[in-house]
């Protein structure tokens, strides 16, 4: 391809809306241009980048004993009614209706439709083991697209879908395809790390996403690890050890009683005010689950992961209570508290979720649902709640302990690329998706899900592979593997030796392109930085004594060979990663 051709506008500055490398310097490279909220172009340099994402995973998938299939990606009412998922799912799903009436929606997953296959194609124990899978733009209506690729509405996306007789098989597909994936994401160039994960709202009992670990503002997850052990999870999965203490007032408070405490509205306030630490007070947050009121109960000095607590309801949606719903709920009670004095004492009838570092609390301070006092040297008994059932629904932070060896745990940033779900029978059992086993018995099948985001991949290798100049991609994923640079277009031993590299990369297989532009060198080099080609020939005024300068942009290495060396590293590099 020569450059004077190829589609690409580069910009002079980042766009005003990015917010992360990747849609800073893919925007300014001329790989993507927003169409609408969450919404992007993919332009040729970017399609080719996922166009070689897609093959690694083909081959790959397909290395692995997966079917590629295609499935629509308007999806009817009423499959989704079948799992329970129409209303469950939530706002994400885009609901639309056709002409006549009859109610679809766009595909952000398609267990669904693949459940529904399956069930009309594998009928006998003899046909499975099975894995399906396909590659294909989704929607998600994200309520806040951001990031570019990274949090679009509309994103390309792998996904495989097992179908097995038992557990058993189920186990060996999962582990299957955790190899399989380390394998791709190795190709495309991206350290990854295989962490445990929170199923959302793809369900199932086991999930485990892959992570890039990343230290950009794009890691949209903490990542929770051991060094001395291979635990690994998502925050919102994460689960810690905490010192084997009881954590007991009295030597605070000598006995139960109601004090007053002006203006604590905050726990460092109360805890200040009465001299305590705040691992001596309970405190109760309020939120809103799927529309319903829930309290929640954890040791002040920690905080509550909201997906660990919306699991516990089993809702789909949540947030922490306004000062307005929160009056709303102490006027139903008949209560006069504000934000910093509520407690459980009299919200018996709605849900209250007690975290499991308030299990071996004593004598401790709780609110009492009046504003500017507090119950001291209270214990659980005090609380006037029936039955206590403990849940784990604490953040883990770095410096508590592994719950495998029990050594400090790290966290980082990362961003999923990739995720692993064992499904068992959460679709194939509502959907009556089954075959029939050696004694004429019909059972369920039992589903695996993996799924690679593959627009987001790219967007993880920009944010893994750049620097202040530009993209750096890794080869095999690389819109082209070589651009070549004549200093000066007028120069005619410049320009024919520069062709005649070019035609014989091209001859031997390499993805070149050929700078012909009448430009400025400096204009050439800025954008071939910018655009991330991985290596660069330029031929200059060395030309004269057979000599071109070589850069591996990676490393920013720059050497002087001759024209026949350049291109004979290049093709050999090129072919050993073929």
């Amino acid at each position: 391809m020569k450059m004077s051709k190829l589609f690409v506008q580069t910009l002079r500055e980042y766009p005003s809306d990015a917010e992360v490398v990747s849609h800073k310097m893919l925007a300014r490279a001329g790989y993507i241009r927003k169409l609408t909220s969450g919404v992007y172009n993919f332009l040729p340099l970017m399609w080719r980048v996922l166009k070689k994402i897609e093959t690694i995973v083909r081959e790959e998938m397909d290395a692995a004993g997966a079917q590629e299939l295609l499935m629509p990606f308007v999806q009817p009412k009423e499959l989704w009614e079948e799992s329970g998922r129409w209303e469950a799912y939530g706002k994400e799903l885009m609901r639309l209706k056709d002409r006549h009436d009859r109610i679809m929606c766009l595909g952000p997953t398609h267990e669904e439709v693949i459940t529904a296959i399956a069930r009309d194609g594998l009928k006998s124990y003899k046909q499975l083991p099975v894995n399906l899978y396909q590659i294909q733009s989704k929607f998600r209506d994200e309520v806040r697209p951001r990031y570019g690729l990274l949090r679009g509405r509309e994103f390309i996306m792998k996904d495989a879908y097992s179908f097995d007789v038992d557990e058993a098989g189920l186990d060996k597909e999962y582990e299957n395809m955790a190899r399989a994936y380390k394998r791709i994401f190795d190709r495309c160039g991206l350290d990854t790390k295989m962490v445990q994960s929170d199923s959302g709202a793809i369900g199932g009992s086991v999930s485990h996403e892959f992570m890039v670990i990343t230290d950009t503002d794009a890691g949209e997850n903490d990542v929770f690890y051991c060094n001395e052990c291979d635990y690994s999870a998502n925050s919102n999965h994460a689960v810690s050890k905490l010192p084997d203490t009881v954590v007991d007032g009295k030597d605070y408070f000598s006995k139960t009683e109601i004090i007053d405490t002006p203006n604590t509205h905050s726990i460092e306030k109360l805890s200040e005010f009465l001299k305590i630490p705040p691992t001596l007070i309970l405190k109760s947050l309020v939120y809103i689950v799927d529309k319903k009121t829930v309290m929640a109960l954890i040791r002040a000095d920690k905080t509550v992961e909201e997906t660990k607590l919306m699991n516990a309801i089993g809702g789909i949606e949540i947030r922490i209570a306004s000062s307005a719903e929160i009056a709303e709920l102490m006027a139903e009670k008949g209560f006069d508290a504000v934000p910093g004095f509520i407690g459980p004492k009299g919200m018996s009838d709605i849900p209250i979720i007690v975290d499991e570092t308030v299990r071996d609390m004593k004598n401790f301070v709780v609110g009492i649902n009046i504003t500017d006092k507090h119950q001291v040297g209270a214990n659980l008994k005090d609380l006037g709640l029936e039955e206590i059932k403990y849940t784990d629904i604490r953040l883990v932070e770095a410096g508590d302990y592994c719950p495998n060896c029990g050594k400090p745990l790290f966290v980082t940033k990362g961003i999923e690329v990739g995720n692993i779900f064992k499904l068992g029978t959460k679709y194939s059992n509502p959907m009556n998706a089954v075959y029939t086993d050696v004694n004429g018995k019909t059972h369920p099948y039992v589903m695996g899900c993996y799924g690679i985001g593959i627009s987001r991949t790219a967007a993880a290798a920009v944010e893994a592979h750049h620097d202040e100049n530009g993209i750096k991609w890794p080869v095999s994923i690389a819109p082209y593997h070589v651009v070549v640079i004549p200093v000066s277009t007028n120069d005619e031993l410049q320009m024919t030796t520069s062709v005649k590299i070019y035609e014989q990369l091209l001859n031997a297989g390499v993805e070149a392109v050929l700078d012909d532009r009448d430009e400025r060198a400096g204009v050439k080099f800025k954008d071939a930085d910018l655009i991330g080609f991985p290596y660069r020939i330029t031929v200059g005024k060395t030309i004269s004594e057979g000599l071109v300068e070589y850069k591996v942009r990676e490393t920013g290495e720059l050497t002087k060979v001759t024209s026949e060396k350049a291109v004979s590293d290049i093709i050999e590099i090129i072919k050993n990663i073929k």
